[in-house]
């Protein structure tokens, strides 16, 4: 009998299918060669010092909280945790520091809006892009700037500093940077009053109260934490809070709003960012943990202490809030008339 065509097919039909499957395995192994580090970083995770860059310099208020949630998360995962400040340029030189940082988890920004917000609606040319370079964790905390003043000043509330600085035209007033909400708002308050007042931009709230004290301020605005303290120890007059609502530990001091000005209840909030592309186990484990601690009552008592309202929300609602607040401030800056410096 003679072979059929059929028969005489098999042995090449066979050689091709053990090709495609040798081809098979060579793409899989490929596959699982490219995906076995970042599978193992994630559930190897934290194997190695942790640093949190804050906004700001070191020791200030969001440095200070840095270092709160820092002993916690080296409690809870027993590794190093370093709080590693890199002040100036409005926070971008830390904000393009972690957004350079290896997707590993083992970088983070603890920051304010003026990094991922004020900062992408006046410069254009940012070195690092606010959404696609950074993963949002965790709103910590809400609260916003306030405006203070020498305790020797003539003035006590916002009405009474309008009514001095119209008779003292020139007044100088100091902030952390320019685009941040410190200068909006007084840029805000310097068009709706008619009076003439000059910003002072300093890469610290710090420096600016040194020279506030040292009387070549006339004013300045402060952090919740700040003001706070300065307060206590008889330094300074909070005259005005901005945000929606008081402060639970200065609820003496009324808000913007209260005294008859409009336009100052946006409010502020410190966020806790990744770098982009770190892996999902990771942001959900750095997402569990900062919420948890947020709960925690001692951590709740020194934010309270430190002027902001406990928050600590996931990456949905911060997102969705970042949503919201931008094209506030976007309006706000409009309203200020402030523009990239």
């Amino acid at each position: 009998m003679q072979p059929t065509g059929d028969t005489k097919a098999r042995p090449d039909l066979a050689h091709r299918l053990r090709t495609l499957r040798r081809a098979c395995l060579v793409a899989l192994g490929a596959t699982l060669l490219v995906c076995a580090p970042r599978f193992a970083s994630a559930q190897a995770f934290p194997n190695h010092v942790i640093r949190i860059v804050p906004f700001g310099t070191a020791g200030g208020p969001i440095d200070s909280i840095a270092r709160l949630y820092g002993e916690k998360l080296k409690a809870r995962w027993g590794q190093p945790i370093v709080v590693d400040a890199k002040p100036g340029a409005s926070g971008t030189l830390a904000a393009d520091a972690v957004a350079k940082a290896p997707p590993d988890g083992h970088t983070v920004m603890i920051t304010l809006p003026l990094t991922h917000i004020n900062n992408a609606i006046l410069q254009p040319r940012l070195p690092y892009d606010p959404i696609k370079d950074f993963e949002p964790l965790s709103q910590l905390a809400t609260g916003g700037p306030m405006l203070i003043a020498r305790a020797s000043a003539p003035y006590s509330n916002v009405a009474e500093f309008i009514a001095y600085a119209k008779a003292h035209p020139g007044l100088t007033y100091g902030t952390w940077g320019n685009g941040s909400n410190a200068h909006l708002f007084g840029e805000l308050l310097k068009r709706q009053s008619g009076i003439d007042l000059v910003h002072v931009p300093y890469k610290a709230e710090a420096a600016a109260h040194n020279d506030l004290f040292g009387e070549t301020l006339g004013l300045a605005w402060a952090n919740p934490a700040t003001a706070r303290g300065l307060a206590q120890a008889g330094r300074i007059k909070v005259l005005g809070i901005t945000g929606s609502k008081r402060v639970r530990t200065m609820p003496d001091v009324a808000t913007f709003t209260e005294q008859g000005y409009p336009g100052f209840d946006l409010d502020s909030w410190i966020g806790v960012y990744a770098p982009a592309k770190t892996p999902q186990p990771i942001l959900d484990e750095w997402t569990s943990a900062l919420r948890e601690i947020t709960r925690m009552p001692d951590v709740q008592e020194r934010l309270a202490q430190f002027g902001f309202e406990p928050l600590g929300n996931g990456p949905r609602e911060f997102v969705a809030n970042y949503k919201a607040d931008y094209p506030r401030v976007a309006d706000l800056i409009k309203a200020a008339g402030v523009s990239a410096e």
